[in-house]
């Protein structure tokens, strides 16, 4: 079997998700982009070939069944196997003109569409790409998460949909840990910080590859490595 070390992030045409990419081939992995959109994919591949990096763009929608099960079974044809999981795609949903989300006034289709993404994606890909992680010897999944979702910190504005979507896909990541363990694979959480990124509308006081920083450390973890956790690059972070 090729020895190369293969990762795939999703949601990363752009932003924490490209910065991951670039983060992950340095490390020497080949890189998978997935993304929905075709031209914004095949640009993002394009820009890290030039850079020479060994890259492949997988059209990934992770709030289709059948468009995962489609990557995954494009991922097994590609390359039978995957090394590492970043699940990065998310969305924050509508807000208001100061970027919250009222829960007194919250349209219920708004919860479950960032719902849709945020965590049920999460799950759709992840059950998708198991069996390509359990092929590797060293497999890790990270889970892009936000402190926005910590109930202790209680962090940024009121975003009735968004925020509970990431305390419960830090759950979901506890789940995963303890039904995982044992085995090789080891799943965490990480929180990238405030990025400047079109999610925040570029408002935020950190870079993508800032924020990509503790994705590649987790994605590179040693056997021995922390499972289950929720890690800024400072440590753990109490949710």
């Amino acid at each position: 079997m090729n020895s190369t070390r293969t990762a795939l992030v999703t949601g990363a045409n752009k932003g924490i998700g490209f910065a991951i990419v670039q983060g992950l081939a340095a490390e020497g992995f080949r890189v998978l982009v997935g993304a929905r959109d075709r031209t914004r994919r095949e640009q993002a591949v394009d820009r890290l070939r030039a850079d020479g990096v060994d890259a492949l763009g997988i059209a990934l929608d992770v709030t289709s069944d059948q468009g995962v099960a489609a990557a995954a079974a494009e991922v097994e044809r590609a390359v039978g196997r995957l090394d590492v999981l970043v699940n990065n795609a998310g969305i924050s949903g509508p807000t208001a003109e100061d970027f919250t989300q009222d829960p007194t006034s919250l349209d219920l289709d708004v919860v479950r569409t960032v719902l849709d993404t945020n965590v049920l994606g999460v799950i759709r890909v992840t059950n998708a790409m198991l069996p390509l992680l359990r092929r590797s010897p060293s497999p890790r999944i990270v889970n892009m998460s936000s402190d926005m979702g910590s109930l202790t910190l209680r962090t940024g504005p009121i975003m009735a949909a968004y925020a509970p979507s990431k305390s419960m896909l830090n759950a979901v990541t506890v789940q995963y840990a303890r039904q995982l363990e044992g085995t090789p694979v080891i799943i965490n959480a990480a929180c990238p910080g405030y990025v400047a990124s079109d999610f925040t509308h570029h408002a935020g006081v950190r870079t993508p590859e800032q924020g990509a920083t503790i994705a590649v450390r987790l994605a590179t973890l040693p056997d021995d490595g922390p499972r289950g956790g929720f890690f800024n690059e400072e440590g753990p972070i109490p949710w």
